[in-house]
């Protein structure tokens, strides 16, 4: 489990096909000065996804992504030199700053525009038409691994605002309209939406 508060960018070192080439291996780079500390096997958000960390080294992880994985998130677009927000998995007693984050992303959306809106700039995203429904105004939402509350929703399209320190910790510094991004749904908007269709 994980909050959508990012600790890290991280940069793909390289990327080494395996399975067959169906799936791959990514290093990533980080500048956590206690990656050598990660125990293998340790849960990692990597842009929402979370990931296995099979290798770790004084500066970076490995994690192994399924081409299943591949198929359903922005990993399989991922290139040496890619950013990718950073979240280690979630400690009892740790502050819950964002929301609970599975790291299962639900779906690819897409970025459709950043507009300035007073000191933060109002993001607009377009969600799978199958994830829409579970996106509702006030309710929480995570893009790429980073927890935000939903400010506006019409119909296939959500928009929230980010603030400064968001943007510089985040891959929200560098994100253009047109990007690809990860979505994970609040977990409780999907159980609500479940329990209503059996009642």
């Amino acid at each position: 489990m994980f909050t959508g508060i990012i600790t890290a960018l991280g940069t793909i070192r390289a990327i080494e096909p395996i399975g067959g080439g169906k799936d791959m291996r990514l290093v990533i780079a980080t500048p956590w000065p206690d990656t050598a500390s990660i125990a293998l096997g340790a849960s990692i958000a990597c842009s929402g996804c979370c990931l296995t960390a099979v290798e770790v080294n004084a500066d970076s992880f490995a994690a192994d992504a399924s081409a299943e994985t591949l198929a359903c998130t922005t990993l399989g677009s991922w290139t040496t030199g890619s950013l990718v927000n950073l979240e280690r998995s979630l400690k009892i007693g740790d502050e819950l700053g964002g929301h609970m984050v599975s790291g299962h992303a639900d779906g690819v959306g897409e970025a459709v525009s950043a507009t300035a809106e007073n000191g933060s700039t109002r993001w607009v995203f377009r969600a799978p038409a199958e994830l829409a429904r579970f996106i509702a105004v006030k309710g929480s939402v995570a893009v790429n691994g980073v927890s935000l509350t939903v400010n506006e929703v019409k119909g296939d399209m959500f928009g929230v605002n980010v603030i400064p320190h968001t943007a510089l910790v985040t891959l929200f510094g560098t994100m253009k309209p047109g990007d690809s991004v990860n979505i994970e749904i609040d977990m409780l908007a999907r159980y609500v939406a479940r329990l209503a269709e059996t009642t």
